[in-house]
């Protein structure tokens, strides 16, 4: 029949997190490493849960989990960097995504006007404040106020979609 669809799987029930990452990893995301640079040095954690908030104010938001340990000292700063990861960086994405080492070692980057670290070659990056928090189960919402920020045309983002890493070509629909 023209214009059906198939429905491959559904879940009765309840909704576990094997459905849900099974479900929601068919929606592809950038991936972020958001940075700060802390008293000790620079701090910073991988994100896939990032978006555009709003444009008046101009709003960012990301969802870090519960248990990370560096965005509770990123948010006792209160100013952070992301930054949009292009393609080549799949090793920013696994590197800042561990604990207990030394995210930044052999990390080329440069200062936001934060003085947060714009990780080099990035697509994007946004500099931010924090605006606030909410409750987001195992996780949180932060939303950030965008104080300044910066592209790359040339660099393509890097994906996350279906529980590994892509690019898609520019000019490919």
């Amino acid at each position: 029949m023209p214009g059906s669809t198939t429905h491959s799987t559904s879940v009765p029930g309840p909704v576990t997190p094997g459905a849900m990452r099974d479900a929601l990893g068919a929606f592809a995301s950038g991936v972020v490493v958001v940075t700060a640079q802390g008293p000790a040095g620079p701090i910073g954690f991988t994100c896939q849960s990032f978006s555009s908030l709003s444009l008046d104010p101009p709003l960012v938001c990301f969802s870090p989990a519960r248990t990370s340990g560096s965005w509770p000292r990123i948010r006792e700063i209160g100013r952070f960097c992301v930054n949009v990861l292009a393609a080549d960086h799949e090793h920013h994405s696994t590197g800042f995504a561990r604990s207990g080492v030394d995210k930044f070692a052999g990390v080329s980057w440069a200062p936001a006007p934060s003085g947060a670290p714009v990780l080099e070659g990035v697509s994007a990056w946004i500099d931010c404040t924090l605006w606030n928090e909410y409750d987001g189960g195992d996780h949180t919402i932060v939303a950030a106020r965008v104080e300044a920020l910066g592209t790359d045309p040339d660099r393509m983002p890097l994906l996350f979609f279906r529980g590994g890493y892509h690019l898609t070509p520019r000019g490919a629909s």
